[in-house]
């Protein structure tokens, strides 16, 4: 039996409705993919499981305590706390006791006042009453397979890793069925492999939306799409469903094409006067009748965008030319001893972790920085394009026409005028659409006006931050096709391993403290030539693991180690096990529910020679490690 049921369900925000009369089955360790244009009702049909929207028609049927958690699109700005209190926030009334309880345990380990103690023996009481101490194990349980350390606050963090603690909020709850919008969204290349991993061994359903080709590839056990209001449900990998999608759109285009023959047919024929009244023929135009009513209810496939981009005279041969350029903020360096060329038809790729300084680069390079040191030389009769992630060109009070146009009818294609609102209708925006502000679009509506825009202008060098943010995998292919026909220069940040392997020839990657190293090729060619990539320093773990470092250069050799060093040395391994099988030893009594009847000083007594045990052990790692180098 299915975990949930979707039966005739019809969602409607005006005509045509959204969802219309769909059926859906979600069985039990499916991980199931949600495809579809832009708009098509991806987002609404996650909100429906997760009932946050209102049934027009319909009903879902689950099975009894089915548990339904859901991963939002966007990281809310306003995550406050630490990373225990936003975990167990998942929990309802159970997580807010539980975060009160850590917060007064954390305080009597540190004061130990008879007020603190009197705080935890009321807060023992009202978990013990709620049953609260089996949640407690939960978010303890889902802090350590996430590698989070629970008081790590989280306004500190990055994107990516704010999402991991999303993630952990939804998962603290040991939900059956995972639903998951845009979950590479504000993510990097290795946070998203990270997430993918985790997800293949997450035994849970999942539902999940996202554009992110290699990621639907790696996880998807079944496609559904959405299409024109239905539901069709692949059960296959995500190439076998291109191919049957596309046989299954040229065997609808046949149908109707028959189709619209018969009722042309059938027009001539009653307008040829017939005596419609005779009884042999009534049938025959109610049969037309019938035939109009399905042709005024049939719903088009939606149009494909036709992305043109105008391709400005050539520029010189050399488009830029670096040599050991530096660029740094105050001590912390963004790049370091950076020597490159790039040649007009280069396609650059830029990789790296959020936050490491990939758009400040563009800016060097394009000039609008200047490096701490080292020289640039830009070539002549360069003409640029700058499509910005933030989307920081729009404006969000005017239309959609007028961000593109300034006002004017008409705009200027290859020395042809073009009316803006058939401009615009080859991005995919409807006349009604274009005279939208711009502050009523989606993101991947932002993206492909920000797109219109910047190709209404000829340009021989194209600089792109992030352009396939919420594109839909169609856009997204066509743009990748016009970007390889363009005879000009590409310089693009992405974090999408498809577009990049499908579209640059190079790839300039940080690799931490400033390194930006070029490899020839795409993302899949970047992984086979790179060196072992070195521990993040933004991903705290609960447990730290020995590492191997880079032996140091000749003139930076330190000392051997003495005779009591190499002793202590020797020692060290025994050390680390014992501490181990202590730090064993406490989990083990505190994943005891008889645990939590002791008294609540006992309790916090115990939770902090944990903690003690911890920062002991990681600084015996640390030791073994400076000495296991310097021997």
């Amino acid at each position: 039996m299915a975990l949930l049921r979707l039966c005739d369900i019809t969602i409607s925000f005006g005509d045509p409705p959204l969802l219309d009369g769909v059926n859906l089955n979600l069985d039990a360790g499916e991980r199931v993919c949600l495809v579809g244009r832009n708009g098509t009702g991806k987002t609404t049909l996650i909100r429906v499981i997760d009932g946050q929207v209102e049934l027009q028609q319909g009903e879902i049927i689950q099975q009894q305590g089915l548990r339904i958690a859901r991963l939002t699109q966007d990281v809310p700005a306003n995550i406050h706390g630490t990373v225990f209190d936003v975990v167990a926030a998942g929990l309802g009334e159970q997580g807010r006791l539980l975060a009160a309880y850590h917060h007064v345990s954390h305080d009597y380990a540190q004061q130990g006042t008879n007020r603190l103690a009197s705080e935890l023996d009321r807060l023992q009481r009202e978990l013990d009453a709620s049953g609260g101490w089996q949640a407690h194990q939960q978010v303890e349980t889902v802090l350590s397979k996430m590698s989070l350390e629970p008081d790590a606050e989280c306004q500190s963090f990055s994107a990516g890793m704010k999402r991991r603690v999303l993630l952990a909020q939804a998962l603290a709850g040991q939900p059956d069925i995972l639903l998951l919008d845009e979950p590479t969204n504000h993510l990097d290349i290795e946070a998203i492999c990270w997430l993918e991993d985790f997800l293949l061994r997450w035994p849970g359903t999942q539902l999940f939306v996202t554009h992110d080709r290699a990621f639907v590839r790696k996880l998807a056990t079944r496609i559904v799409e959405i299409d024109r209001g239905q539901l069709n449900s692949y059960t296959c990998d995500y190439e076998t469903y291109l191919e049957r999608k596309q046989a299954a759109l040229e065997v609808e285009e046949k149908q109707r094409e028959l189709f619209d023959k018969r009722l042309a047919a059938e027009e001539a024929w009653i307008r040829r006067g017939i005596k419609a009244r005779r009884t042999r023929n009534e049938g025959r135009v109610r049969a037309l009748k019938t035939m109009r009513q399905q042709r005024r209810e049939r719903r088009e496939v939606a149009g494909r965008a036709r992305i043109e981009l105008q391709a400005a005279e050539r520029s010189g041969r050399l488009v830029i030319k670096t040599k050991n350029i530096a660029f740094d903020f105050g001590q912390t360096p963004i790049v370091d001893d950076l020597s490159t060329l790039i040649m007009r038809g280069d396609r650059v790729g830029i990789v790296g972790p959020n936050g490491c300084g990939k758009t400040t680069l563009l800016r060097v390079l394009l000039g609008d920085l200047q490096p701490t040191s080292g020289t640039i030389r830009h070539g002549t009769g360069i003409q640029i394009a700058y499509f910005d992630q933030l989307h920081s060109q729009l404006d969000d009070e005017r239309t959609v026409q007028e961000n593109v146009t300034d006002g004017t009818e008409s705009i200027v294609i290859d020395g042809k005028k073009k009316h803006v609102l058939g401009y615009l209708q080859d991005f995919l925006f409807t006349p009604e659409r274009a005279r939208s502000a711009v502050k009523t679009l989606s993101g991947g509506e932002r993206n492909r006006l920000l797109l219109a825009r910047l190709f209404t202008k000829p340009a021989n060098l194209l600089v792109m931050d992030e352009p396939t943010n919420d594109l839909d995998t169609e856009t997204l292919e066509l743009l990748e096709e016009r970007l390889l026909e363009f005879s000009g220069t590409l310089l693009v940040v992405s974090h999408d391993r498809e577009f990049l392997n499908n579209v640059v020839t190079s790839t300039l990657v940080f690799e931490g403290q400033g390194r930006v190293k070029e490899y020839a090729g795409g993302y899949d060619d970047w992984l086979t030539q790179r060196p072992e990539p070195e521990p993040r320093a933004e991903q705290p773990t609960r447990k730290p693991a020995a590492k191997a470092k880079p032996s140091p250069s000749k003139a930076d050799q330190p000392r051997k180690l003495t005779y009591k060093e190499q002793l202590e040395l020797k020692d060290l391994p025994g050390q680390i096990e014992q501490l181990e099988a202590q730090q064993t030893e406490l989990h083990a009594t505190m994943a005891d529910p008889a645990f939590y009847q002791q008294d609540g000083p006992a309790i916090a007594e115990t939770t902090a020679k944990l903690k003690t045990l911890e920062a002991a052990l990681q600084q015996t790692y640390a030791r073994w490690e400076e000495l296991e180098e310097r021997q």
